[in-house]
């Protein structure tokens, strides 16, 4: 009996000039040439990914960088959709700095939290300006041994590509693990750089973008961690046959 393939939200804003949208493509035709992994990937541009229903039937939500986004309301709901149904989700850049910020709104209790870039002048920014820039950057990441990133990613470090100006304001950090959140991933100062929650299928985040990791025609462990997941997914539902 044959099954429908996984379905996979692609949520952002596309545009030609985000590196990080152009390599997409690509990295999903990698999937399946070179890992058997087959998805039907749909763009979910975020001002739709709020409305009721968007997000019915997919097996697996990547929030893609490419802030600040048109709609940040349909972000954070594209991550509490994903978070509160099980379904496997994956934030890069942008999606690990709104996946913090929908955590802290939503489960912290912290209603009057923001995002700096999009709410320079208020109070409780839970994402602020790094105090130097990632725009471009390589660096090396550290794993915590036994958590999600380390079985995604096969290993306790790696070296990892940036393009963002945001990151974790560590003054909410105690706050957010008592709430639950796991940071799995630092750069060698310390500072955080990976996020995941504990007791979710797959519920995973980096403030590195693993989309630009090589020349792009393999997918970063992290990309196929997450399309294993959405396999994953729809293996447990009950898949319509054709």
């Amino acid at each position: 009996m044959t099954y429908l393939t996984p379905r996979i939200a692609l949520v952002g804003d596309r545009s030609p000039a985000v590196r990080s949208h152009a390599r997409v493509p690509g990295l999903l035709d990698a999937l399946a040439e070179r890992d058997q992994l087959v998805l039907d990937a749909y763009w979910i541009p975020t001002e739709d990914a709020g409305a009721p229903g968007a997000l019915d039937g997919f097996d697996a939500i990547w929030l893609l960088p490419g802030s600040p986004y048109r709609s940040e309301a349909g972000a954070l709901a594209a991550i509490r959709t994903a978070r509160e149904g099980g379904i496997p989700f994956l934030g890069t850049c942008a999606g690990f700095q709104h996946a913090v910020l929908e955590y802290a709104r939503n489960v912290c209790d912290l209603g009057g939290a923001v995002h700096g870039e999009q709410d320079p002048d208020r109070e409780e920014q839970v994402i602020v300006p790094l105090a130097c820039s990632l725009v471009g950057h390589e660096g090396a990441v550290v794993i915590t041994p036994g958590t999600l990133a380390e079985r995604a990613l096969g290993a306790t470090g790696s070296l990892e590509r940036y393009h963002c100006n945001y990151g974790l304001n560590a003054d909410y950090l105690d706050r957010l693990r008592a709430h639950g959140l796991r940071f799995s991933g630092a750069d060698e100062s310390g500072q955080v750089r990976v996020l995941e929650l504990p007791g979710h299928p797959f519920f995973l985040a980096s403030l590195f973008q693993p989309e630009l990791s090589g020349d792009g025609t393999r997918a970063h462990p992290m990309i196929r961690a997450l399309a294993e997941a959405a396999v994953a997914h729809a293996a447990l539902g009950e898949a319509t046959p054709v």
